[in-house]
């Protein structure tokens, strides 16, 4: 399905940023040239709790073979092409066989964040109109599949439902097995298009539309392509370079900065479970890795565990992100500033103490280039409030799904508002999104505090963050019980389980109080409450 305007397209392929490359193109290139390369390879502690299934590394030969046999056998089971099919799976190899064969069959990927439970996984799914669902081991304490298989059971239109690894539960199709009882020999039919694969949708990655609701987003090859472009010429990422990758592939830091780079550069990704910096570290120094991904926040702790002297770091910061503080380095540094799902800006650091403020207008990569391709244009709505983001170009997508029948907001010239507020300096856009406002995979902090306070006997709540070395910020609920009542902590909880809150929505810690502290304004001291407790930073990173 194409969603892009055929205008817009025709400018793009005139730009020369545009062509007839897919993604999964890309990786039969590199396959090809180097059937012995070294493609993928699994976290190193997945035989340590986070997933059942024991590591695997593949060539691209291997790599090939597999994803062929299994877009084989998605058209052979009536999975027809732009089918839209759900994955939730942490970093394994498995996990990225499954979404390139589902491009190779020319299907639709809808990858959803690992910190979505059933009901934030339904009501996706749901909104997608999805045929399928894949789902991994079992993660971080959860079944992937127990909770796919109850997805499955109150979604009619769910006709398959599949399972990653070697311990899947019942009621789920074993993709393994599948893959080892098809014969070796078998080849996927090439996919017919009435035009360029590339402009058809490739995935949809998700947001929050203005009600809150989760808003698919359609992304097609070619601004997938443009947008790994962004960090790719950014990094002048040597050939075949070794890249670490702890960012689930679910949006645009894993794929636009992990996958898509990977692809480009025709390396070896080595994919990775977040658990703490010093074996993100460790990982990086072991396979002798050329790029790395790292929370923005986490960097200055994250390089001094790090001893590889030629690994470049990407600093990633996200609308949740804390203000920069001021780092001095030597190393190869490179911030990339997400914006969403729309959009992303890549750019070194050049021995600057902080990240360098970027300017509205054409975005070209890398940054150093006068005549670089210009793979993002930015501008800014001033009409009301605070100013907010507008995107526009190359690696914008700028449509949702239309079964979710929702538009994205886009103005006359084409810009998409993100609605995310900007933070400036004289120099330009220093970042999106107000520090201590939204939490990773929620959105805004205010729209939990209603679900808090929604607990009885809470006479106010409010949800605020404290930095954490795992994932860089950690949610926290501070409440303030109706006089003279005792907080129920494990009632609280219990609260939540009930409401069905996602996993991103349930707080690590709670913290019961007389009053909220405030502003001069009468709002929230957010700031104030972070303060409140000891920075956990230190103590997890060690």
């Amino acid at each position: 399905m194409i969603l892009t305007p055929e205008k817009t397209i025709e400018a793009h392929r005139q730009s020369g940023i545009w062509g007839n490359v897919t993604l999964d193109a890309l990786f039969r290139k590199t396959a090809a040239a180097s059937p012995d390369r070294l493609a993928l390879v699994d976290p190193q502690d997945a035989r340590l709790g986070e997933t059942a299934s024991p590591p695997r590394q593949l060539t691209y030969a291997e790599a090939d073979a597999e994803i062929s046999r299994l877009a084989a056998f998605f058209a052979a089971v009536g999975m027809s092409h732009d089918s839209v099919i759900g994955l939730q799976s942490a970093n394994t190899v498995d996990a990225v066989i499954a979404l390139l064969a589902s491009l190779r069959a020319g299907l639709v990927v809808a990858p959803m964040p690992l910190h979505w439970r059933q009901k934030n996984v339904l009501e996706a799914l749901n909104r997608a109109g999805a045929r399928a669902l894949i789902a991994g081991d079992s993660f971080g304490g959860r079944s992937l599949g127990h909770e796919a298989r109850d997805a499955a059971a109150e979604l009619f239109a769910l006709r398959f439902v599949f399972g990653l690894g070697k311990d899947v539960v019942d009621g789920l199709m074993e993709l393994g097995n599948v893959l080892d009882e098809l014969p070796e020999d078998l080849e996927d039919a090439p996919v017919r298009r009435g035009a360029n694969a590339a402009d058809h949708v490739a995935t949809l990655t998700w947001t929050r539309s203005t009600s809150g609701e989760p808003l698919p987003i359609a992304r097609s090859h070619n601004q997938w392509i443009a947008a790994g472009l962004m960090p790719y010429l950014e990094l002048s990422l040597p050939r075949a370079p070794k890249i670490v990758l702890p960012y689930a592939m679910t949006g645009m830091a894993g794929i636009g900065a992990g996958l898509v780079p990977w692809l480009l550069s025709g390396g070896t990704l080595h994919l990775h479970h977040p658990a703490s910096l010093r074996k993100l570290a460790a990982h990086a120094d072991m396979v002798e890795a050329d790029m790395v991904l790292c929370p923005g926040s986490l960097v200055p702790a994250f390089e001094r565990r790090l001893d590889n002297g030629g690994c470049r770091i990407v600093s990633v910061w996200g609308a949740h992100s804390a203000t920069p503080a001021a780092h001095n380095t030597n190393r190869d540094l490179t911030d990339l500033h997400v914006m969403d799902e729309f959009a992303m800006v890549a750019r070194r650091r050049e021995g600057s103490a902080l990240p360098r403020p970027f300017a509205t207008g054409r975005i070209g990569s890398p940054s150093t280039a006068q005549n670089g391709p210009a793979l993002l244009e930015l501008d800014l709505d001033t009409e009301s409030g605070p100013a907010t983001l507008k995107v526009r170009g190359a690696m914008v997508a700028d449509s949702a799904w239309p079964a979710c029948k929702v538009r994205v907001p886009t103005d006359k010239a084409g810009y998409v508002d993100t609605l995310l507020p900007v933070r400036q300096s004289e120099a330009g856009i220093t970042g999106v999104g107000v520090p201590g406002t939204t939490a990773p995979g929620v959105g805004s902090l205010p729209s939990l505090d209603a679900l808090f306070a929604g607990f009885p006997g809470i006479r106010e709540a409010a949800a605020f963050l404290v930095e954490d070395g795992i994932l860089g910020a950690r949610l926290y609920a501070a409440l303030v019980p109706s006089s003279g009542l005792i907080l129920d902590v494990e009632g609280f909880f219990a609260y939540l389980e009930t409401e069905r809150a996602g996993l991103a929505e349930i707080p690590h810690r709670v913290l019961a109080l007389p009053a909220l502290p405030r502003t001069e304004s009468g709002k929230v001291d957010r700031v104030a409450l972070s303060q409140r407790l000891v920075n956990p930073l230190r103590s997890a990173v060690a």
